[in-house]
């Protein structure tokens, strides 16, 4: 699922059916279900709601809307299919409109993008408490790590004066071992 294959149309069908599905559903309700039954009843609704909708989407469009509408019920969002990419080593948030991602020390820039400023403080306040922290006007800045290593920085108004800013780096998960260091040249194979 790549959110550069979504039209502007489909963006705001999107967060329409998003907000459409937190005032049909009490998610507090699925809490109580396991993480999988959970998604599949809000994936069951969020299609019905796209069958409701007038548009002209084609399976494989509805399919992908529903996971990104899953992914912000769920998930972190517009970021989820990069934290799920293994090549993604840095994601880099500048702004709601601007989503860079490094991948084999090259950075690009994507498609990613977040509804506004809102929508991005929603998510990086999803991540922080997600390890007992907390980012707001009286603590503007946060450094934290994920429950996967991953190294989170974020920083928000007033001290980020264009808006919130967000990088996450991930570690890789291959550990090198003496015969990669032999290749790479960083030990003689004495």
């Amino acid at each position: 699922m790549m959110a550069s294959e979504i039209t502007g149309g489909q963006q705001e069908l999107k967060f329409r059916l998003h907000r459409k599905l937190l005032d049909r559903i009490n998610l507090e309700a699925l809490a109580g279900f396991d993480h999988s039954r959970a998604r599949g009843e809000v994936r069951d609704a969020v299609l019905a709601m796209i069958g409701e909708e007038p548009n002209l989407l084609t399976g494989a469009d509805k399919q992908r809307i529903s996971e990104e509408v899953l992914d912000e019920v769920f998930g972190l969002g517009p970021l989820q299919g990069l934290l799920e990419d293994s090549t993604v080593s840095d994601i880099l948030v500048n702004g709601h409109g601007q989503v860079y991602v490094e991948r084999k020390g090259i950075l690009e820039l994507t498609n990613v993008r977040f509804q506004d400023d809102g929508h991005l403080l929603r998510i990086i306040d999803r991540i922080v408490s997600q390890v007992g922290r907390r980012v707001d006007e009286s603590n503007p800045m946060v450094d934290a790590r994920l429950k996967d290593g991953s190294r989170v920085n974020a920083i928000i108004p007033p001290l980020a004066v264009d808006g919130p800013l967000l990088s996450i780096r991930r570690f890789g998960t291959d550990k090198l071992m003496p015969d990669d260091l032999v290749a790479n040249g960083s030990l003689t194979r004495a």
